[in-house]
């Protein structure tokens, strides 16, 4: 079955079969031909500047010497002066581009900087100083032309490595405590080998015709060593008299140049996960012997906390966040913004893009980007302080992140079963084997088909929706205190995204975890949360109750404007007044009260709305005063199973175990959660 395999990928990768046939022949050329055809090559005779013939194919040189004999024994120098050349650029210059990242944001900089300064100029112009500055000599030709490739592979590492870093993959990384180096070679440079190997191949066939290039103008390869380049150089004078002399080195050249560049562009294609095929498939025996049990016996869930506390804060809070604000230089991005959350608690943050709810996020999980920082009085989960520089274990084990893309949170170069199990093995000390065992169990758990094969395959193997579960399975590998869900619902389609929202509600009543979840989907923010949090550039403009936005009653005008432009919102027969919000009436506390003045439902001192329409006058759903649709029905005449795109019912009881009384609790009384 491997062998079938590898036979298909071979014959899938036509330039990769190519470019090694080519490199194989010349690398046996390499080998050969020295030992068997030095005699010819080097032995002067009378037979000087012959013409091709059945003797000499190509003709003699000015000394009687083969000069196709010449050519093929100067193909190991040649090849091996190429290879060194690029073999060092490429260690040296990779090593460059992505340790530049470690370093501190001043001598990153200037090191990018010196990195494009020295790209600006042609690598064989800093050949050519380099070699003439140590002098003539197959060593100097070696480093000077290594030396002028390092900036090219140091500028493409640097950045591809500063795209990479931002990956999803990359910050749940960093959240476990992966050092630096260990997140470059597992998580950066395997995703861009891709382009690194294609560089490599045109790196090297041009080091091959630098090479060439400082042995033609003599400051290469001297007598009595010659290469390709030196041969030229000797052809020269002849080239017009004998021009077949010049033949068989530049087609050497030629030659090897297209398979290397047909090398690596086959290689690249083979490391690159999403183009070389699927892993196998695993037999049936093995799906079905995975029992749907969880990974481990649960911790005792925590009771969620009980009536009476005002929206925004939760009694026996978990994470405590007061007067978080994060800038970014002069930028003010989230202004003291203060909450907690309670153990088995859901607290929601919901508001347009650019409202400041991810930076919130990131900043409860440490992971805000270089030059953003956060100050606050107070944050902290339970005992473990969040501002300072928190243990990476306990950080690790106690904090889980499921981000908006399920295919950016892993890395596409390893299968994912090395990624989902690697706090296990980590932090919890579980054997390569038993975390496997354990993970494919709650994979099962939260209704991964096949959970064993999926272990084995690459993240483009698998759907989104998969991807997903997977991510929550990983994130609560460790039965994390809290729960980070930073928009997880954004990239899946409808049916998908109950069957998620589903698992993180059994999630939060088996397990009793605190949740903070984020969304710019105010209807599934008040389905699946208990207290919300309505962010407007970067503070909280409100706080409220999931029932109160399921019910329409809230009375801030933003947030009756956020429920006004999804109507599917809220329940059958609530109505909202039409009220326009403007970030002048934005308030500057947190508490609600205007800049202006103006009250709380945003309405003008005359009694009109913002837009001119009267108080109480026709709401913003478009149905008239009386109650009346459009169409002139009765709202409550709608059919039960109405269900709008967002997937939440346009009316009723939120979907089976969404609710709260599904969810097994009681809904909170109004006003408190």
């Amino acid at each position: 079955m491997a062998t079938d395999t590898t036979a298909r990928r071979w014959r899938r990768n036509p330039s990769l079969l190519a470019g090694a046939v080519i490199l194989g022949l010349l690398v046996v050329v390499a080998l050969v031909a020295p030992p068997l055809l030095s005699g010819s090559a080097e032995t002067l005779t009378d037979d000087a500047r012959l013409g091709p013939g059945a003797e000499h194919l190509l003709g003699t040189d000015a000394f009687g010497r083969d000069v196709l004999a010449r050519a093929l024994v100067a193909t190991r120098l040649t090849l091996l002066m190429a290879a060194a050349a690029t073999a060092a650029s490429f260690v040296v210059g990779v090593a460059i581009g992505a340790l530049v990242h470690l370093a501190p944001r001043w001598l990153r900089e200037t090191c990018l900087r010196l990195i494009d300064s020295a790209v600006a100029f042609p690598s064989l112009v800093l050949a050519l100083v380099i070699a003439a500055v140590l002098g003539p000599g197959t060593g100097s030709a070696i480093v000077a032309i290594a030396v002028a490739g390092i900036p090219g592979f140091a500028r493409l590492t640097a950045n591809l490595a500063a795209t990479v870093a931002d990956k999803d993959y990359v910050l749940t990384a960093r959240l476990l405590g992966v050092p630096g180096p260990r997140i470059l070679t597992r998580h950066v440079l395997p995703n861009i080998s891709g382009p690194l190997l294609v560089l490599l191949s045109s790196s090297f066939t041009l080091s091959l015709l630098d090479i060439s290039s400082l042995s033609f103008v003599g400051l290469g390869v001297q007598s009595p060593q010659y290469d390709w380049g030196r041969l030229l150089n000797e052809a020269l004078p002849s080239i017009f008299a004998q021009p077949s002399v010049v033949l068989a080195p530049s087609i050497m050249l030629i030659v090897t140049g297209v398979g290397a560049m047909l090398l690596g562009d086959g290689v690249a294609s083979l490391v690159d996960p999403r183009t070389r095929g699927t892993a196998p498939a695993a037999t049936g025996a093995a799906d079905a012997a995975v029992p749907a049990t969880p990974a481990k016996e649960a911790r005792a869930p925590r009771a969620p906390g009980g009536a009476g506390a005002t929206a925004g804060t939760e009694p026996d809070g978990l994470l405590t966040v007061d007067g978080l604000t994060v800038r970014a230089g002069d930028r003010t991005l989230v202004d003291d913004v203060s909450f907690t959350i309670g153990a088995g608690r859901i607290v929601g943050l919901v508001g347009e893009s650019g409202s400041g709810k991810s930076t919130i996020a990131m900043a409860v999980a440490g992971l805000l980007p270089e030059g953003v920082r956060a100050n606050a009085s107070r944050l902290a989960l339970g005992d473990l302080d969040l501002l300072g520089t928190p243990p990476g274990r306990r950080l690790a084990t106690e904090i889980g992140i499921v981000y908006q893309d399920p295919i950016g949170t892993f890395n596409p170069a390893l299968r994912l079963g090395a990624q989902l199990t690697e706090v296990a093995r980590t932090h919890l000390g579980t054997s390569r084997r038993q975390a496997r065992r354990d993970m494919a169990r709650a994979l099962a758990d939260i209704h991964v088909t096949e959970p064993e094969r999926r272990l084995r395959q690459h993240p483009h193997e698998l759907s989104g929706g998969m991807l997903q579960r997977a991510s929550i399975a990983s994130a609560m590998t460790t039965n994390p205190r809290l729960l980070i869900a930073d928009e997880p619902t954004t990239a899946l389609d409808v049916t998908v995204q109950a069957e998620v929202l589903r698992q993180f509600r059994r999630i939060n009543r088996e397990h009793g975890t605190a949740m903070l979840f984020i969304s710019h989907d105010i209807g599934v923010v008040g389905v699946l949360c208990d207290t919300v949090l309505v962010l407007h550039g970067g503070r909280v403009v409100d706080r409220t109750t999931g029932a109160d936005l399921r019910r329409g009653t809230v009375t801030h005008p933003y947030t009756r404007a956020l429920l006004a432009a999804t109507p599917a919102a809220v329940e059958a027969g609530a109505t909202l007044s039409a009220v326009r919000w403007t970030a002048d009436t934005a308030p500057a506390q947190p508490d609600g009260t205007p800049r202006d003045g103006t009250p709380l439902d945003g309405t003008p001192a005359d009694g009109t709305s913002l837009d001119g329409t009267p108080v109480g006058g026709t709401p913003l759903d478009g149905t008239p005063a009386d109650g009346t649709s459009l169409g002139g029905t009765q709202p409550d005449k709608a059919p039960p199973d109405a269900m709008p795109l967002d997937g939440i019912p346009a009316h009723g009881t939120p979907p089976d175990d969404l609710s709260d009384t599904a969810a097994g609790r009681p809904p909170a009384a109004e006003g408190s959660r």
